[in-house]
């Protein structure tokens, strides 16, 4: 069991020595999966460090995959509602004509919304993160007091992030984990930077109930901000190499 940075240092050593390891389960998680069981680390869904005071983080070189930093809806109250009757689109998924909106956003450009005619971007001012169409910015936005709030919630432990080369795909997918980096200090300018970059995405995925009482009405699933696998380190002021 690794308990601090040294030991986690000394087992990685062995692990990068080992070449190429076939993943322990297949998708986007097999790769902390993998490291998790070769580290001795047990799986968990806590809000809690995953050995001494560091939360392991594992990506894969030059991944496209996305994860998300951590969810939270727009404001006012009933600015979801407000989007998905605008902007949205009626879905096969469903036996009404009520609309969704399912679209990843960024700031770098305007995204088409399903065929509708209507386009969609982030758009970055001094007091908060808006949503603009192609006619007008809409009073639809997140402060940065509180995205400030959220990340400093989602990342407050230290982190280590291990980077592997990968080959192959699904239950046949093998790792080179070859390097790892201590990373802190979660940098908001840096985000902000990201997100104006076009680097952050902010996927809305705004549905609908389909049945009971709340059938027909809006159905948040969770509007996420997402970044790429092997973007994510850039958002801390600390890096150090440690493998």
């Amino acid at each position: 069991m690794i308990v601090t940075l040294d030991d986690f240092i000394r087992e990685y050593t062995k692990i990068k020595d080992m070449g190429w390891i076939k993943t322990h389960r297949s998708g986007s998680t097999g790769i902390g999966k993998t490291l998790e069981d070769l580290l001795g680390i047990p799986e968990n869904n806590l809000d809690q460090p995953d050995f001494g005071e560091y939360e392991l983080k594992s990506c894969r070189i030059n991944s496209q995959s996305m994860l998300t930093m951590f969810t939270r809806a727009p404001q006012p109250a009933r600015a979801n509602t407000y989007l998905r009757e605008k902007y949205g689109y009626s879905s096969s998924v469903y036996d009404n004509d009520e609309k969704v909106l399912h679209s990843t956003l960024s700031a770098d450009k305007f995204t088409p919304i399903a065929g509708t005619g209507n386009m969609l971007r982030v758009k970055c001012e001094p007091d908060g993160i808006y949503i603009e169409s192609q006619d007008t910015v809409e009073n639809v936005f997140w402060s940065r007091d509180v995205l400030r709030k959220c990340f400093e919630k989602k990342y407050k432990n230290k982190f280590v992030y291990a980077k592997a080369l990968s080959k192959g795909e699904g239950s046949n997918e093998e790792f080179h984990f070859i390097e790892a980096y201590e990373v802190s200090d979660f940098d908001y300018d840096a985000f902000i930077s990201l997100l104006e970059a076009g680097k952050i995405y902010v996927d809305l995925r705004i549905g609908q109930y389909h049945d009971g009482k709340n059938n027909g009405k809006t159905h948040d699933h969770g509007t996420g901000f997402r970044i790429r696998e092997a973007d994510q380190p850039l958002l801390f002021k600390k890096q150090n190499k440690i493998v």
